[in-house]
């Protein structure tokens, strides 16, 4: 590596040259492939009659090889002296009529249309490394000054991003531009190892400039061209390819659990997401079986986002089950066919077999590992564009347990469940409704079997979300006093409205309940309205609005009071350590305002999704500042927790314990919650006990 440059000026300067072939000697210095690695391109693009231009031919052997297989109009040039020389002298016997002149690239004095070809490896990269590639730019206007028409400009480079862009917006114009792909040429122990991938760019020179830019990628040296419909698209599938290549040179250096790399395989004709893979290493200390070196998982369609799968967590817990140094997680986009689990692998293979660990011995077999051996079931029912998040779909699902759910998808976000609900018959929901089924993990025989979207319907007695049930069983705190009170019945503020599952609940199986929803995005209250069973009534409006404000109004106003204040509004800022609410919702001006809308007996209810410890401690010591009463239970599995915080106890009262009257309070709310039933569409799926169980003071 000591004859590499030591900063990127060196590769312009002739000095440079001069001493870097002076110390090289005799030996060949093959810079990005040998002829072995680049004849299969060079010989699509250059004929054996074709008069060649070489730029830049340093003591490279490839136009030697390329003499020895019928190529015998070859001129080579180059800035050194001192390489010329020698190259002449090997040549003169063997290779009478290859020729090597020193010479300017940017001035060669051939005369105009000469050539019907110009074949570069690696020129270009060295003269483009001045800070405005002016050298490089002459050298190109100088190219296609000596090439005929119908000539091409065939240039071996390792695409970085300014040389590139350079030499594609010089040909852009009169010139059709394809780019080839070359990965793993360079062999890892030899002196032209690269962790870049080695790019052909082949421009071919019009007599007259097309109405449009042609610009192309290929994958390998047959692979179909990608048509690209401008030059920042070419530049940007460039860098994803070496993006790719960086990612295969660190993998095979080593297993890494703290680094979890993935990439997505797109579909050759429509260039759409077909496939995004996630590598995760076991820890060093991790006891594994000895052959378990690597094994591809398939996730099963519409269970991408459940936390196993989509967040990091869970893939580490997955990878630890399965007990092997290196997991591939594959997951399959929605918009995409499947044929079946065979021609999963099948597809993947080739692609996967490329990601394997060092050391793994090559007759190892790879084991593809699934749920149940199938691939799952996912049907997109619904799409649309919000305002406020961008595109969203809406998508039935097939669970773990067997039954089938309906999630929205917001697409800046695919990895997050926006909101579900659990689906049931429409044509059997009489027969559902009969039956008095706890909330449990089904057989798939029990699961409702796959019906058309008309006979799907939303079971509103199911809460889909732990910390929505949490939220329901936290009205215990009330007591059955306020609760049963159809004078005076409970009223609920809830802020975010999702799918509408949990305001729906509430309105349908406590007593006489009122609720008012404010909800930011106009779209959201569309797809629960479309979508997920959502129905208002004088019981259960829905304000369309920023929640602060409204927040803000009603306490300004005066005259407003709720038993219940609820947040459960995510944060769109993905920076943030918290995810929900957002940092304004837990400042203490506004948890001021929440607690003075609340009636004495009244409750604020909050989702807390906070991964920053010391943020979270932050939010705690602020809402304990205005509720001096605060409980907290924490969803199993989930960083979620849901914070109850009682106005009724804020004159300094701290309790210490959880009221021992609260269990039986539960029991009693479980009663009337299905109870109440007779008017409600399906019966109650909830342990309000199992909820309160885990509650802590803080």
């Amino acid at each position: 590596m000591s004859l590499l440059p030591r900063t990127a000026e060196e590769f312009s300067s002739a000095d440079y040259w001069e001493r870097f072939f002076r110390k090289r000697g005799e030996k060949a210095f093959e810079w990005y492939g040998d002829y072995n690695s680049l004849c299969g391109v060079l010989h699509k693009y250059i004929k054996h009659r074709d008069k060649v231009l070489v730029v830049g031919c340093g003591n490279s052997e490839l136009s030697e090889q390329l003499y020895d297989v019928g190529y015998h109009q070859l001129t080579n040039i180059d800035i050194s002296e001192t390489v010329v020389s020698h190259m002449s002298q090997r040549n003169t016997e063997r290779r009478p009529d290859l020729t090597f002149q020193q010479l300017d690239a940017t001035q060669t004095g051939f005369e105009s249309g000469s050539f019907q070809a110009a074949l570069d490896k690696g020129t270009l990269d060295a003269m483009a490394s001045e800070e405005d590639g002016a050298l490089a730019g002459k050298m190109l206007v100088e190219v296609g000054r000596v090439l005929a028409v119908g000539g091409r400009y065939v240039c071996v480079t390792l695409a970085q991003e300014h040389v590139i862009k350079l030499a594609v917006e010089h040909f852009v114009q009169g010139w059709a531009v394809r780019i080839h792909c070359l990965s793993g040429q360079q062999k890892e122990e030899s002196d032209s190892s690269f962790a870049l991938p080695v790019f052909v760019l082949v421009c071919t020179k019009f007599r007259q400039a097309p109405p449009f830019a042609v610009l192309e990628l290929c994958q390998g040296e047959d692979g179909a061209p990608t048509r690209l419909a401008s030059v920042p698209e070419l530049l940007s599938a460039v860098k994803e390819r070496q993006a790719y290549n960086l990612m295969l040179h660190k993998l095979r250096g080593g297993t890494d659990a703290s680094s979890t790399p993935s990439l997505t395989l797109c579909h050759v004709a429509t260039g759409r997401p077909r496939y995004t893979l996630t590598v995760q290493d076991s820890l060093p200390s991790a006891k594994l079986p000895r052959s378990n070196h690597f094994a591809i998982f398939i996730v099963p369609q519409g269970r991408e986002s459940d936390w196993l799968y989509g967040s990091a967590e869970g893939r580490t817990q997955l990878a630890s089950s399965a007990k092997f140094r290196r997991l591939i997680i594959v997951a399959m986009h929605r918009d995409q066919e499947y044929e079946d689990m065979q021609a999963v692998q099948s597809e993947l293979s080739p692609m996967v077999m490329e990601l394997v660990p060092p050391g793994m011995p090559a007759n190892q077999q790879v084991p593809f590992l699934s749920v149940g051996g199938d691939l799952g079931w996912r049907e997109v029912i619904g799409r649309g564009v919000s305002a406020l998040t961008g595109e969203y779909s809406v998508e039935d699902v097939r669970g773990e347990d067997g039954h089938l759910y309906r999630r929205l998808i917001f697409m800046n976000n695919s990895q997050l469940v926006q909101s579900e609900s659990r689906l049931r018959s429409a044509t059997t929901a009489s027969a559902h409704k009969k039956k008095n089924k706890k909330k449990s993990k089904p057989s798939v025989a029990e699961a409702p079997a796959l019906t058309g979207v008309k006979d799907r319907i939303v079971d509103r007695g199911f809460l889909c979300c732990t910390h929505h049930e949490v939220m329901v069983a936290g009205l215990a705190m009330l007591g059955m006093d306020a609760i049963n009170n159809k004078d005076h019945p409970v009223s609920v503020l809830l802020v975010g409205l999702g799918g509408g599952g949990l305001p729906q609940f509430v309105h349908d199986f406590v007593p006489c309940a009122r609720v008012e929803v404010v909800e930011l995005d106009p779209a959201v209250l569309e797809v629960a309205q479309t979508w997920f069973g959502f129905q208002t009534d004088e019981r259960l409006n829905v304000t369309l609005g920023d929640g602060l404000e409204h927040i803000k109004t009603l306490e300004s106003e005066g005259g407003h009071s709720f038993d219940v204040i609820m947040f459960d509004v995510d944060s769109k800022d993905t920076t943030l350590g918290m995810s929900c609410p957002p940092p304004a919702f837990v400042e203490t001006s506004l948890l001021k305002k929440v607690y003075s809308l609340l009636t004495p007996r009244g409750l604020f209810m909050l989702n807390l999704v906070c991964r920053d410890s010391a943020l979270r401690k932050s939010v705690l010591e602020r809402v304990q500042a205005v509720f001096s009463c605060v409980f907290s239970r924490g969803i199993e599995g989930e960083v979620n927790e849901v914070l109850l915080c009682c106005r009724s106890s804020g004159e300094g009262h701290k309790p210490h314990t959880i009221p021992q009257t609260l269990q039986q309070t539960a029991r009693d709310l479980q009663k009337t919650l299905r109870a109440n039933t007779q008017t409600a569409p399906c019966v109650p799926q909830i342990d309000i006990t199992a909820m309160l169980n885990d509650l802590k003071v803080i």
